[in-house]
């Protein structure tokens, strides 16, 4: 068998060890497997797999009703899922996905816009993937790309962003206000924690095509992610459309709160109460969950 082509095998591991701050790359040496690494984080350890295994049995049984109400009633159903890179949105995502119909439950994770859509209102290409009655669409990253990821590699103006930042609360109240059911969703991980997965990434031939240019470049841009992520909490989390931030640093706690979320969120059909409790609170809520020592409001 040829051996799978691993471009940027060692650039991470050269970050870490030349220009990580100290005490991030000392606590990913440290760390046990399992230990969570975000010093604010309520619980040291990842949650037992035969735990998480058992509260997520009933929650994606919930799915699967809910997925029978979206047909039978028309429902649409739009749900965004933003995070730093290696945040756990994929999985999430798969939780989902896999006890779901892919008629009814659609992932889109659109590539790099054409020429021609460079030259198109910038939603114009999210529209045409809006769902349809009867369908829930979940978006691995969104138009929420412009805030974040766009203006930290300079991918677009101040203008264009600041052009965003005027259009996007309206044009989400028009999705709110023709009916459409709309859930956002901000995972969120620690420096180190993000460093140990992208480590993890960088040496498994599995797994290495998760692995980006934009990811090595992004891990000298820690803070600008940071600055602009406290700047989109500040001028799109909307009465009509809010976030909700899931501290990630343990993906088993933070799929959980996911899918509590998006079930206790959704007025589907024969819903079961005692099998979607409120999520975790330590971890579940407002951007003011946010990670305290990640904030950085600019000044």
């Amino acid at each position: 068998m040829s051996s799978i082509p691993m471009p940027l095998n060692g650039k991470v591991t050269a970050f870490l060890n030349q220009h990580a701050p100290e005490e991030i790359r000392r606590t990913v040496e440290q760390a046990r497997k399992r230990d969570t690494l975000a010093g604010s984080y309520p619980y040291d350890r990842w949650m037992n797999k035969s735990d998480y295994q058992d509260a997520l049995t009933p929650l994606q049984f919930e799915l699967a009703k809910l997925q029978h109400w979206l047909a039978e009633t028309q429902q649409r159903v739009i749900v965004i899922f933003e995070g730093r890179d290696t945040a756990g949105k994929s999985g999430a995502i798969n939780r989902i996905t896999e006890v779901t119909n892919p008629r009814t439950v659609r992932v889109e994770a659109l590539p790099k816009p054409t020429d021609r859509q460079l030259r198109e209102w910038f939603f114009q290409r999210y529209v045409e993937r809006l769902p349809a009655g009867g369908e829930m669409v979940l978006f691995d990253r969104s138009w929420y790309n412009r805030a974040v990821i766009e203006h930290v590699f300079g991918f677009c103006t101040p203008e264009q962003r600041a052009r965003f930042f005027q259009q996007v609360p309206e044009f989400e109240r028009m999705l709110v206000g023709d009916g459409v059911h709309l859930v956002k969703i901000w995972l969120n991980v620690s420096r180190a924690e993000q460093l140990r997965r992208l480590l993890a990434r960088e040496g498994n031939p599995m797994r290495h095509w998760k692995l980006s240019r934009i990811d090595i470049e992004g891990l000298g841009k820690w803070d600008s992610y940071t600055h602009a992520i406290a700047q989109t909490f500040e001028r799109t989390h909307t009465t009509h459309a809010p976030w909700t931030v899931i501290r990630a640093e343990d993906k088993y706690r933070a799929r959980l709160a996911v899918l509590l979320h998006l079930l206790g969120t959704l007025p589907y059909a024969l819903k079961e109460p005692a099998n979607i409790p409120a999520p975790d609170p330590n971890i579940c809520g407002t951007p003011a969950i946010w990670d305290a020592e990640l904030w950085d409001d600019g000044t």
